[in-house]
């Protein structure tokens, strides 16, 4: 099984970029942020013409997330992050699939830095702690993917000095994403590519993509059942080449049937 995430960055802008994806991926599961659309306005007939079910949580201009199944519908289990009934940002929905829980989540960008952006942030990223926690000891294979928002390491960033200022690499972005780390989340991509930079976003500024000046913020984080069915991930990082496309490219895991050495204990 293919489980993919992708910032499209405009799910109606960039309709053509993720329909011509979608055909030549074939992903089975897609977990989209920032539609930048009411849910009025989600691309549905298209997306199931290209043979997707597919839930969504939309809202007006701005955040957005979806969760698209190839050849069967979602079942949603959660809209919103809980902790807070007055945050009516679209960030968070989750779908079980088959034997998976996927959680799909867009956090908080933060800047500028310090202020009252960076601080949502912060209170968002403890409240997914907190339903992480909870998650991890579910007894389905669990996959929490999306934007973090966060650039984890210096190995994650080309050059991770000109980041220093910026929410995405703040000690406290690294030390909340640490945290989930340390419930016994596995980094799915970072497992996969031990030692290598890899990047899943380039600015559309400064020629980044040409120069692979990147960062990686879209991650997945998988719990103990689902890091033993781990058998690769990647980037299709060709995506972020194409005419009229995000600054994002999809990123993505496979999953066996069967568990595999990836997998580690609850500490």
């Amino acid at each position: 099984m293919k489980i993919a995430t992708f910032n499209v960055n405009g799910v109606n802008g960039r309709l053509p970029v993720l329909l011509r994806w979608l055909d030549e991926s074939g992903p089975d599961v897609v977990c989209l942020q920032e539609l930048k659309a009411p849910d009025e306005k989600f691309p549905a007939a298209s997306i199931e013409k290209a043979g997707y079910g597919a839930i969504w949580h939309g809202q007006k201009s701005w955040n957005g997330v979806a969760i698209l199944a190839r050849s069967q519908q979602p079942v949603e289990s959660r809209r919103g992050l809980p902790g807070d009934p007055e945050d009516v940002h679209s960030r968070y929905i989750e779908a079980v699939i088959g034997e998976l829980l996927i959680g799909c989540l867009y956090l908080p960008n933060g800047n500028p830095a310090p202020g009252p952006k960076f601080d949502y942030k912060m209170k968002w990223f403890s409240r997914l702690n907190r339903y992480a926690e909870t998650l991890y000891r579910s007894d389905r294979p669990v996959i929490l993917a999306g934007d973090y928002n966060v650039i984890p390491t210096y190995l994650d960033a080309y050059k991770p000095e000109r980041w220093v200022g910026d929410a995405l690499f703040f000690p406290e972005s690294r030390a909340a994403y640490q945290e989930l780390l340390d419930q016994g989340w596995t980094d799915a991509l970072r497992i996969c590519f031990a030692s290598e930079a890899i990047y899943t976003f380039w600015d559309y500024f400064r020629n980044s993509f040409a120069r692979n000046a990147g960062i990686r913020i879209d991650h997945f984080l998988l719990n103990a059942q689902a890091a033993r069915m781990l058998g690769a991930a990647g980037v299709d990082r060709d995506v972020r080449g194409w005419e009229k496309t995000s600054d994002h490219a999809p990123t993505w895991i496979t999953l066996k049937s069967k568990a595999t050495a990836f997998g580690k204990k609850r500490p």
